[in-house]
């Protein structure tokens, strides 16, 4: 009896090791094999020149003060006229919202979709006290090393100039698009896009406006940020996480510091009690929705037992989604996040305060909503904490779909131009200003072709943010073989 149990279990154990190995083999490789784009003569200095001249405006955006620093963002606006002449001459240019830019360049198809990409003028300002730390002053747009620097390089002056150098060439060749192109540029997408980005969209959509899709600023080519992916990855976004940001209060017994209450009745202690229970109790992590998309398009690229794992998730789900929460960049793409953002409470060292507020910021997963978070919140820290937001949230955004030829077309572009890079949808973490479209298209791509390495990824709102002079004429690349691909047939 006993032997024949063993030779059960021996059994079950080879069809599942055999079941396991024919599945990682059947997963090949799901990257487009596209010809070689034909060969495109930039003036990668020039391009990085004229970059290097928008650096120097210093369009830092506010919330609060639409006038704030209003008289830069007019300087660039006449800068880049000067050094675009070309796109001035040939595309319409509107006003919105007092600083946003939409210019529109007719096609020659009335009955094709338009088309819109993204790329906004305002930058993040230079946290104080750190200037001297920088490789070159944050806003003298200096060039050496092989790299422009300064405030905007990489988010996201460096992909407006790329943008318009692109169209710069492609008119001066003679060229003319089928679709109709937007090319839209707020003033305030670091703080929220509610002056330019929502005024634009809310134009075109009171123009009868629907979009085949729209291109905007998001993740990049990532090189060495996926552990057991060793060749660079093109991360699309096909979906935006949403945010809440919550306020926690509580009260608790006031007094003399000398003679504090029993432990546990201060409002300091029902704070830190709270934040910990969220700490420990965050939302669930699920391998599902973009991130499962992710991982398996990923999977046939890497070796070893990942690619088995990966390839096997009806299986190895649970295995695969605990090493993935070990990282801050992977476990964002599995949960809705829990960040633990400001506490306050207390005025003096010898004083009990009575009240105590905490804030957490919750970046939503699609799939959950403001909702879910606030229920959830409540759940954990139970009913002595009371419980809101500060306003200003946002639910995540509709998926949207790796099938449409929008997104095919972006992919063969990538492919066409840089056959080593491994194209994959991924999620966008963060926000940008293509959300307020999502009334105008199903097709929002979040992606810019900027190369980012371990060691860059602080750079982004941070010190010595830069763009490589090379990746930058990469970039003016993209965008051209993508405009002359929309006017090709489809294959």
């Amino acid at each position: 009896m006993i032997k024949r149990v063993i030779l059960v279990v021996f059994a079950a154990v080879l069809l599942l090791a055999a079941a396991v190995a024919v599945n990682t083999m059947r997963h090949g490789s799901l990257q487009l094999d596209v010809a070689a784009a034909p060969p495109l003569a930039i003036d990668d200095r020039m391009v990085a020149d004229k970059l290097a001249g928008a650096l120097r405006f210093q369009t830092v955006s506010s919330l609060t003060d639409p006038e704030l620093n209003a008289g830069e963002f007019r300087k660039l606006q006449d800068y880049l006229q000067q050094r675009f002449p070309k796109l001035h001459a040939t595309l319409q240019k509107e006003t919105v919202g007092g600083l946003a830019l939409l210019y529109t360049w007719k096609g020659t198809d009335p009955t094709a979709k338009p088309i819109a990409l993204m790329a906004h003028q305002d930058v993040v300002p230079i946290e104080p006290g750190t200037t001297s730390q920088w490789h070159a002053p944050p806003f003298a747009g200096e060039i050496h090393d092989g790299y422009v620097w300064g405030r905007g390089s990489w988010d996201d002056k460096g992909n407006l100039i790329a943008q318009m150098q692109a169209i710069e060439s492609l008119i001066e060749a003679g060229f003319q698009p089928r679709q109709t192109v937007y090319l839209i540029s707020g003033a305030d997408e670091e703080v929220g896009g509610l002056r330019g980005a929502k005024q634009v969209a809310a134009l075109l959509q009171q123009r009868g406006v629907k979009l085949d899709f729209v291109l905007d600023e998001g993740l990049f080519i990532g090189e060495g940020l996926i552990p057991g992916v060793a060749r660079p990855t093109a991360l699309v976004g096909i979906a935006e996480k949403g945010y809440v940001t919550v306020l926690l209060k509580a009260k608790g017994v006031p007094g003399h510091a000398s003679a504090p209450p029993p432990p546990g009745q201060t409002a300091i202690r029902k704070v830190s009690d709270a934040l910990h229970a969220l700490d420990e109790h965050q939302l669930p992590a699920r391998l599902e929705g973009v991130a499962r998309e992710m991982f398996e398009t990923l999977a046939p690229e890497m070796s070893g037992f990942q690619r088995v794992a990966l390839s096997n998730l009806w299986l190895f789900d649970p295995v695969v989604r605990r090493q993935l929460e070990k990282s801050g960049a992977t476990n964002a793409m599995l949960r809705t996040t829990t960040a633990l953002t400001i506490v306050e409470a207390g005025n003096k060292a010898n004083v009990i305060p009575g009240q105590a507020e905490a804030t957490i910021d919750f970046r939503i997963l699609p799939g959950e909503t403001r909702a879910t978070v606030l229920q959830h919140v409540r759940d954990v820290v139970g009913p002595d904490i009371q419980v809101g937001d500060v306003g200003g949230s946002l639910e995540p955004t509709g998926v949207s779909p790796t099938g449409a030829p929008a997104y095919q077309v972006l992919n063969r572009t990538m492919r066409s131009l840089f056959p080593d890079v491994l194209v994959t949808p991924a999620l966008y973490v963060a926000g940008s200003d293509s959300h307020h479209f999502t009334g105008l298209t199903d097709n929002i791509y979040r992606f810019s072709p900027v190369r980012v390495k371990p060691e860059d990824v602080h750079r982004i709102h941070g010190t010595d943010e830069r763009m490589s002079v090379a990746n930058l004429g990469e970039m003016v690349r993209f965008y051209h073989q993508l405009l002359r691909n929309l006017n090709a047939p489809a294959p």
